[in-house]
């Protein structure tokens, strides 16, 4: 079983573990409107996954901030930032906070991303809601970048992530030569 911190103490992570170079699993979430996203797959498209507890703290607040700032800025990808909040919540974070350059999905009722990627808190204060992580799905579908945070209380390495995404969508070269 995988593991991450919180505060320094170790917590468990349950579900199915995906890698690089997997096929990303198809799951649908529940965006603010109450209609489904589906994430994952091939889309055609980069996919910039965003895993984080609860919108509801200071650090999955600044993280969605930042990728909503980057997410324009990334041709041909789409973002969404996962969590176990309620649709409504999301909704309001978003008017709050005028996040609109991404989607944002729940996975409150059945978890089914979170035991799809492997990122479900099987216990600890946060048992039932997801670790801090990042995905990063090729236009095939393929995972081509996977950060399970260390610590679920800090940022990710976003730069590690926004020169994943760019090496991912990069047309120079078509992942064949060397």
């Amino acid at each position: 079983m995988a593991t991450t911190n919180l505060k320094g103490n170790s917590v468990n992570i349950t579900g199915n573990e995906v890698n690089v170079g997997d096929l990303a699993p198809i799951v649908k979430v529940v965006s603010n409107d109450l209609s489904d996203i589906e994430i994952g797959g091939q889309q055609g498209k980069a996919q910039v996954i965003v895993v984080v507890p609860s919108l509801d703290t200071p650090v999955c607040a600044a993280e969605t901030r930042k990728f909503n700032e980057e997410a324009v800025k990334l041709e041909n990808t789409s973002v969404t930032v996962v969590s176990m909040d309620l649709p409504f919540a999301m909704g309001r974070f978003c008017t709050t906070e005028g996040i609109e350059n991404l989607k944002v999905g729940s996975d409150f009722r059945a978890k089914d991303f979170a035991n799809a990627y492997g990122v479900l808190l099987a216990d600890g204060p946060l048992a039932g809601l997801t670790c801090r992580a990042i995905f990063i799905v090729d236009a095939n579908g393929k995972i081509s970048y996977k950060d399970i945070c260390p610590e679920i209380t800090e940022e990710p390495n976003y730069e590690a992530a926004i020169a994943a995404v760019k090496e991912t969508t990069s047309t120079s070269c078509c992942g064949t030569c060397q």
